[in-house]
């Protein structure tokens, strides 16, 4: 299959280009594709290049389009009169492959959208579209996206979330005029799994009802199924949270395939060099350190603790806190007792078997560094951040002296 993709280099067709390539170079087994190449086309092409990708191609995405023109009148040159050059181009060469169009949300031209020349504009192109299909027979995909989001995209342009993204990142002012202000979103990587869907043929079809997408099995209209609706200060919520992180070390609450984990991936995108890496406060003395890496409200805390030769850490028990201790370099025991008994259940513990040990409430529980020369590094989870007010923690030797 040879797929042509215009506005390649821009914030969608970038996402496209690099999974099309994952699957085309066998990184991406997941799809049932087999790509032989990837047209890009883009304002730097040349007509001669169209002509030819036109007349190759298997399938076409057409993700080039104006949304930010000096004049108004550049919106229905941009957005019409390229759709109409490329279609006919391929009816020239008798393609009648399928042919994908990336129109907009404000095509409706319902409410605020209603005298929007952008919207009349990628209605025009759809229409377009949608009588190609029906004079050449070829597959026509009509996708309305609504506002996208995701790793790439231009800050300070024509995306709230991008610039929220970049300006909170880079420690910059925001402006939120209105914190109920409600968006609907669709994530890029949602997109670009829809948009390979389609070269499946396992596209999603939809009808509207005014604005909002309804998903419908023989609807005009293609769409992403998964979209998300959220607040402006929700957004901005989520952010600040994200950028504290770094600080507090709590990792905000982020279910799978929520918004918040793909705004928080967004987010990341737009880290200046300087934030990519932070320092941890190492809590040492002569024994070695203890330095806690990560805190979550709902499944506590992963700290790494260096013992360093011969010597022993713990000595103390818990009534309900309960931790995992792992060791991932060095040779160690961990040794547990329950309180009131005077039974030592032992673990000899290594880096080159890595293993988790639980350390039991109501066991008081040690771990010691057997080496005479290697520090012990050990991995502990424990079901609960650390707090100073109810520490859960008291003193008491694993083995007991007569």
């Amino acid at each position: 299959m040879k797929i042509l993709v215009t506005g390649a280099k821009g914030f969608v067709g970038k996402n496209l280009v690099a999974n099309l390539y994952n699957i085309k170079d066998g990184k991406n087994r997941t799809r049932d594709l087999k790509i032989e190449d990837i047209f890009e086309y883009d304002l730097n092409s040349t007509e001669e290049e169209l002509e030819t990708y036109c007349k190759e191609c298997d399938f076409v995405f057409n993700l080039a389009g104006v949304n930010r023109p000096k004049e108004q009148s550049e919106f229905m040159k941009g957005n019409f009169g390229f759709a109409s050059t490329l279609l006919d181009t391929l009816e020239k060469y008798n393609n009648s492959c399928p042919v994908m169009l990336s129109s907009s949300i404000q095509a409706t031209l319902i409410g605020r959208y209603g005298t929007s020349d952008y919207g009349k504009s990628k209605l025009a192109g759809e229409e377009l579209f949608f009588d190609y299909g029906k004079k050449t027979g070829a597959k026509v995909l009509v996708y309305r996206f609504p506002n996208l989001f995701g790793k790439w995209c231009r800050p300070n342009y024509n995306s709230a979330v991008a610039t929220f993204c970049n300006n909170i990142a880079n420690d910059l002012e925001i402006t939120v005029n209105d914190r109920s202000t409600e968006l609907e979103l669709l994530y890029i990587d949602d997109l670009v799994e829809e948009m390979l869907d389609a070269l499946e043929g396992k596209e999603h079809h939809c009808e509207f009802d005014g604005v909002d997408t309804v998903l419908k099995e023989d609807g005009r209209y293609c769409a992403a199924p998964i979209t998300h609706h959220v607040t402006l200060g929700e957004i901005v919520d989520l952010l600040e949270s994200f950028k504290a992180q770094s600080a507090s070390l709590v990792m905000p609450e982020i279910p799978y395939n929520s918004f918040a984990k793909k705004l928080y991936s967004t987010y990341l995108s737009y880290l200046p060099k300087e934030k990519v890496s932070f320092s941890l406060k190492m809590n040492g003395d002569d024994r070695g350190s203890f330095t806690e890496l990560i805190k979550s409200d709902k499944v506590g805390q992963i700290s790494v603790n260096i013992s360093k030769p011969g010597i022993t850490k713990g000595e103390h028990w818990h009534n309900t806190k309960w931790e995992f201790f792992i060791v991932v370099a060095g040779h160690g025991l961990i040794q547990e007792r329950k309180i009131g008994s005077d039974e030592v259940i032992e673990f000899e513990v290594s880096g080159d078997k890595i293993e988790a040990v639980h350390m039991l409430p109501g066991y008081t529980h040690n771990i010691i560094n057997l080496s005479d020369t290697e520090n012990l590094v050990t991995v502990m989870w424990a079901n609960e951040q650390f707090d100073p007010n109810h520490p859960d923690t008291f003193f008491e030797k694993v083995v007991q002296c007569d």
